[in-house]
């Protein structure tokens, strides 16, 4: 080719350089369209796996409609994006092919009108035949070009994801607590001060308290008083902006993750089981015998349910714990306390979608296993705290009120007695009268 038709490059080099200009001018546009087109996808994604889990629950409340609106407004806010980054790709390819043919014309007119000798006739038709197939390959490679430049969007979220600031370490050698730690599980909390991010407020602002050991205290407060934070700093998930948080005389803050989180226990509000057996659920590290399995399943009621199935302990459980009732997973998570017996133990609202069967079962449980450890128990329920022996009043972050249970509701004007008064007028009168016994 180079021998016989290199005056096509004449022609080939002045395209591909148009053809590169017009990709210049494209390729800004379409890239930010592709980066509303990934941001726009994920609530979609999102609303979709919501509403096919709670499909039963949508229907029960007749919200079909509510939810098909939602559905509809995502998608099209998904499309105008997805819409404009196919229009802005069909711009480009019109321009290429346009460019193309009119090069093309052009080539064949002057080929046409030449004089006769000037070209030899098969040196004309290789021309030709060359300049179908080059036009065909630079609008496919300026094609291609703008492909990858969109889909390396996927590439920079990638490198957004792994930019994110990582947990601290999980095992910090030079600073590595006892094995029998914690031995009394008493917490001082000193100046604690919580924000999500730097530019955001502070959740909670310089709570200073000691749940002492042994003692089992509720922690209650309006939504957005700072309860879960309080819970989530004390397992790290989100580290203090000031102060620090003691348990046993140890900063949790110079001990890494895992030996932190492997001596606490928590009871979660929306309780977690995953695909296996009731043994791998239980006891997912294969640190306990059977007998060890079965002794707790006994103390959380469990036992007799569990034998009726057919393959008792290595009876197989479904993805989220499907084929178990919300109680019998709060219960099987019950059943992983008791199996660690952590000197410090978290309630986080872990009664707020059971029964009151289930819940009594719970503190039950509590009151006569955990009588040595110190128990955190966030509670809507004004029933699961009353019995407790120090009740932490949050609001806005503060602590209002920290006294028993009984010392706020003899004084009359305390913020717990008016919660307390609150929930007894929603409630019947069996509660005022436990409250008042």
């Amino acid at each position: 080719m180079s021998q016989v038709a290199w005056q096509v490059l004449i022609v080939f080099i002045p395209v591909i350089a148009t053809c590169v200009w017009l990709q210049q001018h494209c390729i800004p546009s379409a890239r930010e369209l592709a980066r509303l087109v990934g941001v726009c996808k994920a609530p979609v994604i999102q609303h979709f796996a919501e509403t096919i889990s709670g499909s039963a629950t949508i229907r029960s409340f007749d919200q079909e409609s509510r939810f098909i609106e939602t559905s509809v407004k995502l998608i099209d806010g998904h499309s105008r994006p997805k819409f404009y980054n196919s229009a802005a790709m069909a711009w480009l390819c019109f321009r290429l092919a346009m460019l193309s043919a009119i090069t093309f014309a052009f080539s064949l007119v002057f080929l046409i009108l030449a004089p006769p000798g000037t070209i030899d006739p098969s040196v004309a038709g290789l021309a030709v035949t060359y300049g179908v197939t080059l036009n065909i390959t630079q609008a496919q490679f300026i094609w291609n070009l703008c492909r990858v430049e969109n889909n390396i969007i996927s590439v920079e979220r990638i490198f957004q994801y792994t930019s994110i600031p990582s947990e601290p370490p999980l095992v910090i050698e030079t600073n590595r607590p006892d094995c029998h730690w914690p031995l009394h599980g008493q917490v001082d909390i000193q100046d604690l001060q919580v924000q999500y991010a730097p530019h955001m407020p502070l959740v909670l602002r310089g709570l200073t308290c000691c749940f002492h050991g042994g003692m089992k205290t509720g922690i209650v407060g309006r939504t957005g008083s700072g309860k879960s934070t309080l819970i989530q700093t004390l397992f790290r998930i989100v580290d203090p902006t000031a102060g620090q948080i003691l348990i046993d005389g140890i900063d949790i803050s110079s001990i890494g993750l895992h030996d932190l989180r492997s001596r606490l226990s928590i009871i979660p509000q929306d309780p977690t089981m995953l695909e296996g057996t009731v043994r791998s659920n239980l006891d997912p590290l294969e640190e306990y015998s059977d007998e060890q399995i079965w002794e707790a399943l006994d103390k959380c009621q469990l036992g007799e349910e569990v034998r009726k199935k057919e393959g008792k302990l290595d009876s197989t459980v479904t993805e989220n714990g499907e084929n178990w009732s919300m109680g019998q997973r709060q219960l099987v998570c019950l059943g992983r306390v008791l199996l660690k017996r952590s000197k410090v133990l978290v309630l986080d609202e872990a009664t707020a979608s059971v029964d009151t069967a289930t819940d009594n079962v719970i503190q039950q449980t509590l009151q006569k296993h955990f009588s040595g450890c110190t128990v955190l128990i966030i509670a809507h329920r004004i029933t699961s705290v009353v019995d407790s022996d120090m009740v932490l009043l949050l609001d806005n972050g503060l602590i209002e009120e920290y006294d028993s249970p009984r010392k706020l509701l003899e004084n009359k004007s305390s913020s717990f007695a008016k919660l307390v008064a609150e929930y007894s007028m929603r409630s019947n009168s069996s509660f005022e009268k436990s409250v008042n016994n």
